[in-house]
């Protein structure tokens, strides 16, 4: 299969006759990178699965409005990492839980995921990204997992370049803590 780039796609979305394909070339070019990025951020399977479909509709809604000062990857992560966040504080509020409770919650439920592969350093290190502040863990995860560069990080998440090295070294620092202290 011929890879298309954004650009490409972004053209052939624009033109009514060839959307529908477009938008399916997108979806397999990204659906794997956005289901891993969702799912480090709320560990489980069913509920990655779902902000993934969710994702995509407001892709799909918005592409077309889409401007190029961004890059198409970076706008669609924007998306996915601001569902994660909709969808954490709601799980947060419906069931009146501290965030604390909600990681803990996460936590445990990562051991009985039958999705899960990892060894036990693996489970012990999303243990300890777990226990990180939201921020914290998802700059660390963009940086960690993806590779991210901190100016892409700035652009998804409207914070500072300096502050996301600071949120990156902090985090760092603890799930260090984390995983020597048990």
């Amino acid at each position: 299969m011929e890879e298309y780039s954004d650009q490409e796609l972004l053209q052939q979305f624009g033109v009514e006759s060839t959307r529908s394909n477009a938008f399916d070339l997108l979806v397999k070019k990204y659906q794997k990178r956005l289901y891993w990025h969702i799912r480090k951020l709320v560990v489980d399977h069913e509920d990655a699965n779902d902000m993934l479909q969710n994702v995509w509709i407001k892709i799909w809604n918005g592409l077309a409005k889409f401007r190029s000062d961004a890059g198409l990857y970076t706008w669609m992560y924007r998306i996915a990492t601001n569902e994660c966040l909709t969808f954490l504080n709601k799980k947060r509020n419906k069931f009146l839980i501290p965030l604390v409770d909600v990681e803990n919650q996460l936590s445990q439920s990562l051991e009985g995921d039958m999705y899960f592969s990892g060894d036990a350093i693996q489970l012990k290190l999303q243990k300890a990204i777990l226990s990180l502040p939201e921020k914290q863990r998802i700059v660390f995860n963009m940086r960690y997992y993806d590779e991210m560069k901190y100016g892409e990080m700035s652009e998804v998440l409207g914070t500072s370049v300096g502050a996301l090295k600071a949120s990156y070294h902090h985090a760092a620092k603890k799930i260090e803590t984390f995983i020597s202290g048990d």
